[in-house]
């Protein structure tokens, strides 16, 4: 709203109006905002679900210091979504495509998140929101995303136009002090997405269909797109649900996530990055800059209550909301193909817990006793079983998605 009022302001010629048409300066402020607002806010949305006594109930898994844990407050992703929402309707472009879609996207898996613990904590039945519910709100959102994405007619990206030869067609235009030479380019809506650590790195959803002739792909590349999106929300925001098992861990690795996305949608929206990098430029995507300050400052400042030993439990409803942030926010901006690099902890967690079930049912069924890999599922609590303390392996986790998260970032250039 303050975007609007400033620029409505720049009309008067009033000094300092124009500074709200940068992002790097409403990113700031957004980071700001959401920090303040979890750490003044956080503190009495704790007190209020200790007073409800919405508190964790634990399950006994021979864990060191589980049991300590029991009664500490959850339903604490109520802190994230507040924090990220509110900085947005001050300095976002709310009539942005994007940022409607991000906005939708965390209230949507948020609510789902919420009706989960609400079943567990306050009703207290320990199976929380049946599986299938969770699975009907990820499918349901990855339709929205998918079809949004596909029809609307402001997602478009921006390619060069090439002559017969198969050459960049270029035209001379005035830069305001001389003549250039530029590439000729227009703006098209298209299912490409981009491949990480390839040269050419543009790959269209219609290949996928390629013993059809190109008429009826064109016509059906629609599903593709949206049956891969509902894979990629349901996948990841699973993930990230799985991630939240030690204090920090879900949200710490998330910021991290979230830094590197933010770089990712200034590059892919700025024309001259964008050209420089020879990467995928999309009109307008530049905003999703302002949606990331605020992932990051919301994500940051719940840690403040979060870190060990934690004051707060995101729970359900912070878990599932960030997950499907992060797979949302990669779709949009075409990373989705890099979503295993750049969220390497929740695939890692992912499959940790998919390993360990299969090889368990396989084993029973060929020998009668099932067999594990893994001490305990998800991989932090393997390390847990093995002695490690809490806080050491949360730790050396955020290295490791640093690490990947820088690795995500230099494909920009290493290909």
């Amino acid at each position: 709203m303050l975007y609007y009022l400033f620029n409505y302001l720049q009309k008067f010629d009033i000094p300092g109006a124009g500074v709200f048409q940068y992002i790097t300066f409403r990113a700031a402020m957004v980071v700001i905002t959401s920090l303040l607002i979890s750490l003044v806010f956080g503190k009495k949305i704790i007190y209020f679900l200790q007073r409800k006594q919405i508190g964790e109930t634990i399950r006994d898994l021979g864990l060191e210091g589980q049991l300590q844990k029991k009664g500490t407050p959850t339903m604490g992703g109520v802190i994230i979504i507040a924090s990220i929402v509110i900085p947005l309707l001050l300095f976002a472009d709310l009539k942005n495509v994007y940022i409607i879609l991000m906005i939708a996207s965390t209230i949507w898996l948020g609510i789902i998140g919420f009706i989960d613990d609400y079943i567990k904590v306050v009703k207290k039945d320990k199976k929380g929101l049946h599986g299938k519910f969770k699975i009907i709100g990820q499918v349901g959102l990855g339709i929205i995303i998918g079809t949004t994405l596909y029809f609307n007619d402001n997602v478009l990206i921006r390619e060069k136009v090439y002559d017969n030869n198969g050459q960049v067609k270029q035209e001379w235009v005035n830069n305001g002090k001389c003549d250039i030479l530029k590439d000729v380019t227009v703006d098209v809506k298209s299912t490409k997405t981009t491949i990480p650590f390839v040269k050419n790195n543009e790959f269209n959803y219609e290949d996928l269909l390629w013993f059809l002739s190109p008429e009826t792909r064109s016509r059906w590349v629609w599903l593709v797109f949206i049956i891969i999106s509902i894979f990629i929300i349901t996948a990841v925001s699973n993930g990230a649900n799985m991630t939240d098992g030690l204090d920090g861990l879900a949200a710490g690795t998330s910021a991290i996530i979230g830094v590197a996305l933010g770089i990712l949608a200034y590059v892919s929206g700025n024309v001259i990055l964008s050209d420089y990098l020879n990467i995928m430029y999309i009109p307008h995507s530049g905003e999703l800059m302002i949606f990331a300050s605020a992932f990051i400052g919301a994500t940051v400042g719940f840690l403040w209550y979060n870190s060990y030993p934690a004051q707060v439990f995101m729970g359900d409803t912070g878990s599932l909301a960030i997950g499907g942030i992060i797979a949302v926010f990669a779709i949009i901006i075409r990373k989705e193909l890099l979503i295993p690099v750049l969220a390497a902890i929740f695939l890692a967690e992912n499959l940790s817990v998919m390993i360990q079930v299969s090889y368990f049912k396989y084993t029973k069924k060929k020998y009668g006793e099932g067999k594990r890999i893994f001490l305990m599922a998800p991989l932090h609590h393997h390390y847990q079983k093995k002695g490690y303390l809490e806080p050491k392996i949360v730790t050396r986790f955020w290295i490791v998605g640093i690490f990947f998260a820088i690795l995500a970032i230099i494909t920009l250039k290493l290909r």
